[in-house]
């Protein structure tokens, strides 16, 4: 049986592919890199280096040594790089005006399957980022921020929820399932009674010595139960199981449980909580309970899909972007999508300098790359011109995408740049009618743009000095 993964995120289409070539997998590690550093323009980084690889075949077929190309294109890039920062503007924004931020992550979301939704999700995307990051320090950690699917529902239900949520739900069906001011115990200790070990042997021939052992077990698990209670929990979340006999005891104790936690997730519970997770009962003092406004089970469809929202926590910054869609494509493709917008606005909050996108900002430096080709007087400049033709398979790409005509529609632009002197020129993907990629609001991060840049170059300048590849089965 085949499975199909459908994507339109880069780096995903390459992770899944199986490339036997050992340039190919060059090029799958350089968009794993852009992801990994920038989370956005996977894309446009393999279509660069695939672009400059086929500008220095025609050069070598002329009879430039590939480390002439490899100068030249590691000099076209500074010049390349240091262009973008004089067309970048900076974007001011603030906690309370976050509109500049969710226009640059409606840019990347437009070229994703789910760009019908594109505004509300890059307002979700945005202020989860907005509630984990320290704009003083301009830091954002991304772990605080959890993504969560549930098949079901449209794109239009996806929520941020102000807390965790976690796929669970409590133990027991007579359980509360809403809990106000909860005090969170969260145990990795198993809570159940303790199972005789396998090489002992226990004879029990008679109804009274059974009755004693239960009586044990019960009372055991009585205390177990009762140090939470002392130390005023009113919900303990467990990374291990327990039996039904456990299960019961605490519904008629009357503490509501969850069972089964991951780890990561109980990490998360903690942090978000203020708690501290108990790896003993012997440990379990007030001070390590987690507080939390409310804790709600919440059901979905007419189904038993249940999941738990820990909300109003004493330590806000965690947050959950929670995921609906018709089916589980849907709902990876929202999961990457997502991943790049907060990548995107995270960026911003690291550097707010921009570029316009639409391809307007490899046309800049593609004019300003050719133009510099003349001050080298050597065979360099053949390589720095070859760099700035490659530069235009971006803008090309995206007319051909667009159902444009590319080579006309690259030419009107291209002109138009030099005529204008408008480095926000760019091809009219959505046909608006404007090529001012101002006017349509479309924008990229200048980190992002110059990144893609320099990895490209990076890669291709190391392909080019390898003069041949050997597979170890010739040795």
């Amino acid at each position: 049986m085949r499975i199909w993964r459908s994507a339109n995120d880069g780096a995903t289409i390459l992770e899944l592919m199986d490339v036997d070539n050992q340039i190919a997998k060059l090029m799958v590690e350089l968009s794993r890199s852009q992801d990994y550093d920038i989370g956005d323009g996977t894309t446009g980084v393999v279509v660069l280096a695939g672009s400059l690889l086929e500008q220095a075949e025609k050069l070598l077929e002329r009879g430039i040594h590939p480390i002439r190309i490899a100068e030249g294109y590691e000099m076209a890039s500074r010049i390349a790089v240091d262009h973008l920062e004089s067309i970048s503007t900076k974007y001011e924004f603030s906690a309370t005006d976050i509109e500049p931020l969710v226009q640059t992550c409606m840019t990347t979301l437009s070229s994703k399957i789910v760009s019908r939704c594109k505004r509300a999700l890059a307002e979700i995307a945005v202020k989860a980022v907005l509630a984990v990051a320290d704009l003083e320090r301009k830091d954002v950690n991304l772990d605080l921020i959890k993504v969560e699917g549930k098949v079901g529902g449209k794109l239009e239900d996806t929520e941020l929820v102000q807390g965790i949520i976690v796929d669970k739900d409590m133990s027991h069906p007579q359980m509360p399932k809403r809990i106000e001011d909860a005090h969170i115990a969260i145990l990795t200790c198993p809570f159940e009674p303790p199972k005789p070990k396998t090489k002992h042997k226990v004879d029990i021939d008679t109804v009274e010595k059974f009755q004693t052992l239960r009586g044990q077990e019960q009372k055991y698990f009585d205390d177990m139960v009762q140090k939470c209670k002392d130390v005023g929990a009113t919900l303990v979340i467990c990374q291990w199981g327990f039996d039904d006999e456990a299960n019961h005891l605490l519904m008629q104790r009357e503490l509501p449980a969850v069972r089964w936690v991951g780890g990561v997730e109980l990490e998360l519970i903690a942090i978000a909580t203020g708690g501290r997770i108990v790896p003993r009962f012997q440990e379990l003092t007030t001070e390590k309970l987690g507080k939390a406004g409310l804790v709600r089970e919440k059901s979905f469809g007419t189904t038993k899909d249940r999941m738990l929202y820990i909300e109003k926590c004493a330590n806000s910054k965690a947050v959950t972007i929670f995921i609906r869609g018709g089916n589980k494509m849907m709902i990876e493709e929202t999961k990457r999508s997502i991943h790049d917008a907060l990548c995107v606005a995270r960026n911003l909050i690291i550097n707010n300098s921009i570029v316009y996108g639409g391809g307007s900002a490899e046309i800049s430096c593609s004019i300003a790359v050719d133009a510099a080709a003349d001050r080298h007087p050597g065979v360099e400049q053949y390589a720095i011109r070859a760099f700035a033709d490659a530069l235009d398979a971006i803008p090309l790409a995206l007319a051909e995408n667009s159902g444009l005509p590319p080579i006309d529609t690259l030419t009107v632009v291209k002109s138009q740049h030099v005529k204008e002197n408008n480095s926000r020129c760019g091809i009219d993907c959505n046909d608006v009618g404007t090529n001012d990629m101002k006017e349509q609001n479309v924008f990229e991060t200048l980190i992002g743009k110059q990144q893609q840049i320099l990895l490209a170059t990076q890669v291709v300048k190391m392909i080019l000095k390898i003069d041949d590849v050997i597979t170890p089965s010739e040795y």
